[in-house]
């Protein structure tokens, strides 16, 4: 029953963390188009514009990290920020693929940090 309750508690530590490492990664992966629209001196600015929604979200898992409370709050945040922001109200599937991961990460951080607090 011990090594149950210690997998859980691995897998509830670093399944909010992966999630987070995974929408980073999917959101900086759009920002390359900027290399086929623009030439090189804009390029850089076009780059540093598209990868903001990153820089958020590394400076989100940073905090989260740390403190998962207020990391997850923030996550919470920065999906209700991304429905209109993105505007992914207009379609299901853009709620589903961009809104709906950053709600769940933040849910995870913070169901982790109240199963590790009653531990």
């Amino acid at each position: 029953m011990k090594t149950y309750k210690m997998k859980t508690t691995k897998i509830m530590y670093w399944l909010p963390r992966i999630l987070a490492i995974l929408i980073i990664i999917f959101f900086s992966i759009f920002s390359l188009d900027v290399f086929g629209e623009y030439k090189f001196p804009l390029v850089l600015g076009a780059l540093f514009m598209h990868l903001i929604p990153s820089f958020l979200l590394i400076i989100s898992l940073m905090i989260a990290w740390k403190k998962e409370k207020i990391g997850g709050i923030i996550f919470i945040i920065l999906s209700i920020i991304t429905i209109f922001f993105f505007n992914t109200y207009q379609h299901l599937i853009s709620l589903l693929i961009i809104t709906l991961p950053i709600l769940i990460t933040g849910i995870l951080f913070l169901l982790n940090k109240k199963c590790s607090k009653s531990t």
